[in-house]
């Protein structure tokens, strides 16, 4: 099977597991949204929000350095792994060990900062399963990630339900999240084993040489959670809790759409990597061209399509209660759609041996979000947050494309972007002379009438969707 193939096969797996998993986690994200109200939810987002700081301080750009140790020829795949998920583990422990402890210092009510107790557990298991993605995307296994999540998801449903049944509190519901997130690591750490033995390794020596390749990662991810999460904390500081949970919905959506480029990105980083070593640019130029070309075709159409149905997508998931939560949608969407180019290059970065240089862009960025926050937050609340996200994203998106390009001397092929613009455009032209009918209906024809123009203006083929459908019956 073809690198193409490989691709197509696994981004089609990742898709449906994902878009499976996706459905459970809003009928969660439904349940509890109508249970909690708008100042319970925000009370939840605020424990998430938190914690989530902790949880990419524990990163220490680890993932992204196993993947690309794993990916190296003749790499001691044990020894990476085990090596590095041990380094994981005790850095985990250590920051979340803090996290109960630094919240009490807080503003929050009681039961947050008890939430923060209870769900530093999930952060835990979260951290350890994201390492352990990467052994399936240098397999190009992807599927098996998809069965954990949705396992993962399914739980997090059931123990939600149970939770609003029996009319208990919020930490009951923090516990469900738990529950979720621990069965999703068991599943995709038995999975791992099948290829590859994993244990718990103390070589230090080894350590100390990949904390030396991954500290920029480690202080670019530090940098990059401060433009990324700040602004829930802020507001969380600066606002009440319903206008957290106003901005916490539709933020939800955003953090579950970002995962699939997250996983895109992750198999394609094997493929620059090997390229970028191999000294072989015209490989390099296609893998990344063709992604970007790809990311691009699903980020526009996002957010022309969430600009037509956001209030009532978000009164349909979380009832009419969020129903404000609708413009705060249209504006995150923006960031997603930044977010599916801008982790396909910052993992070109990483690739490319730039994550150095990249530091001082994610500088740059967290100086200009945090100013925007303490100024925009007070003054406009949830929609000077989603603002500051957007200009957040955009300015890391073109940071890290200009670092590729500017480092690598590559060319790339953008033709099928122009094609994208055009056929977009001309689908929200005719969103727009469209009656104001149902939801869904106005989602569905929009969706058509882009494929179609998409299909004419030759910016997909037949050809590539018969090479998918034969990958996928492989």
């Amino acid at each position: 099977m073809s690198l193409t193939r490989k691709i197509a096969h696994n981004t089609f797996y990742q898709i449906i597991g994902k878009g499976l998993a996706t459905v459970l986690g809003i009928l969660a994200v439904a349940l509890m949204t109508r249970y909690l109200g708008q100042t319970g939810y925000g009370h939840y987002v605020t424990v998430i929000a938190y914690l989530q700081f902790f949880g990419i301080l524990v990163d220490m750009g680890l993932y992204i350095i196993l993947l690309k140790k794993i990916s190296e020829e003749q790499a001691d795949e044990s020894k990476v792994i085990s090596n590095i998920f041990t380094l994981r583990l005790v850095t985990a422990i250590i920051f979340l060990g803090l996290a109960p402890l630094i919240v009490l210092f807080f503003p929050y009510p009681s039961i947050v900062k008890w939430g923060v107790l209870i769900t530093s557990l999930s952060i835990l298991f979260i951290t350890l399963n994201q390492l352990l993605i990467g052994i399936f995307q240098k397999k190009f296994k992807m599927s098996l990630v998809a069965y954990a999540e949705v396992a993962g998801k399914v739980a997090l449903l059931i123990f939600t339900f149970i939770a609003i049944k029996a009319s208990l509190n919020l930490l009951a519901i923090l516990g469900a999240v738990v529950i979720g997130s621990f069965i999703n690591f068991i599943i995709t750490f038995c999975l791992a084993r099948r290829f590859v033995t994993i244990r718990l390794q103390f070589d230090f020596d080894y350590w100390r040489q990949i904390i030396k390749e991954s500290w920029p990662i480690a202080i670019s991810i530090a940098l990059n959670l401060i433009y990324f999460k700040a602004d829930t904390v802020f507001l969380s500081i600066f606002k009440p809790a319903a206008d957290v949970g106003i901005y916490g919905a539709p933020y939800k959506i955003l953090e579950v759409l970002i995962t699939l480029p997250a996983m895109f990105a992750g198999l394609v980083t094997p493929l620059l990597t090997r390229a970028f070593t191999a000294k072989d640019p015209v490989q390099f130029r296609q893998v990344l061209s063709k992604s970007l070309n790809f990311m691009v075709m699903i980020a526009l159409p996002m957010i022309v399509l969430t600009a037509f149905i956001a209030t009532d997508v978000m009164v349909l998931i979380a009832g009419q209660e969020f129903s404000a939560s609708g413009p705060v949608l249209q504006i995150l969407i923006i960031a997603a759609a930044s977010i599916f180019v801008g982790n396909l290059f910052g993992n070109a970065v990483v690739a490319v041996g730039q994550q150095r240089k990249m530091i001082k862009v994610y500088a740059i960025v967290a100086v200009v979000a945090v100013t925007g926050y303490l100024v925009f937050i007070p003054r406009y609340s949830y929609l000077g947050a989603a603002w500051m996200t957007v200009v957040s994203e955009l300015l890391i998106c073109f940071g890290s494309i200009w670092m590729v390009v500017r480092s690598t001397k590559v060319k790339l092929e953008i033709k099928t972007i122009g094609k994208t613009i055009l056929a977009i455009g001309l689908t929200a032209l005719a969103l727009y002379l469209l009656p104001n009918w149902h939801f869904l209906i106005t989602l569905l024809i929009g969706g058509v009438i882009y494929l179609i123009i998409l299909y004419l203006f030759k910016g997909y083929s037949k050809e590539m969707i018969l090479e998918i459908v034969r990958s996928k019956q492989s």
